[in-house]
């Protein structure tokens, strides 16, 4: 079985100071499902796999025993060329995504070619119940959206997103202090505007006063804006 050989694979490319340095910032993730495998060998390995006839045997294989396969599964969905059963696989496997590093690490580069598409599911994602999904739908506006198909709509749908979730809330801040990075004009009015809730808008200002995008005065700029408790 694929994912039989896939987890014999796995184990073998362990690096168990990895695995020390990773458990730590997967704070959702039980230790017991951390194997230590590196980013740069799981992307290799996924380079290989996607080129099997077998492989979604273990894309239909969830939810998987190791975070170290949700990894690897992210990036087999991120190397696929065929939208349409991208979207499918994407789909199937978003529910079980338990954490930032997956969320944030599955980037479909087939994406930047059907931004028309992307759109609309991006719409049907955000507003799923499922923090991570949530938190994919803000992190591909953040990637495909920012740029040359920009539009003051996206500001108000991410603005807009109220949650009880740490992650959900994280990405929030993430996304406007890229879009002040970017987009600064359209996006400093809903600082100004406090149209975040306090946390993430305190957050959103801190990662830009961190930022290299940031320019020194706008820096100085927000934070006054910081609201104070």
């Amino acid at each position: 079985m694929i994912t039989d050989d896939i987890r014999k694979m796995l184990w073998d490319l362990a690096d168990s100071k990895y695995r020390d340095f990773q458990i730590p910032i997967l704070a959702t993730v039980p230790a017991e499902r951390v194997i230590g495998v590196r980013t740069p060998e799981l992307r290799k390995l996924a380079k290989e796999l996607s080129k099997r006839d077998d492989i979604g045997g273990f894309l239909s294989d969830l939810p998987h025993e190791y975070f170290d396969e949700d990894q690897l599964h992210a990036f087999v969905i991120s190397l696929m060329k065929d939208h349409d059963s991208c979207i499918t696989e994407l789909e199937h496997f978003l529910p079980y995504v338990d954490n930032w590093a997956t969320c944030d690490q599955m980037s479909p580069k087939i994406f930047k070619k059907n931004r028309g598409s992307l759109e609309k599911k991006i719409k049907e994602w955000i507003a799923s119940d499922h923090p991570y999904t949530k938190r994919f739908a803000i992190g591909m506006l953040m990637e495909h959206f920012l740029d040359e198909d920009f539009d003051i709509k996206y500001l108000k749908t991410v603005a807009a997103i109220r949650s009880d979730e740490y992650y959900v809330n994280m990405m929030i801040a993430w996304y406007f202090a890229t879009a002040l990075a970017k987009q600064y004009d359209a996006a400093l009015p809903f600082i100004e505007g406090h149209k975040l809730d306090v946390w993430t808008h305190n957050k959103a200002i801190q990662k830009c006063v961190e930022s290299n995008r940031i320019l020194p005065k706008q820096k100085e700029y927000l934070k006054t804006l910081k609201i104070r408790k």
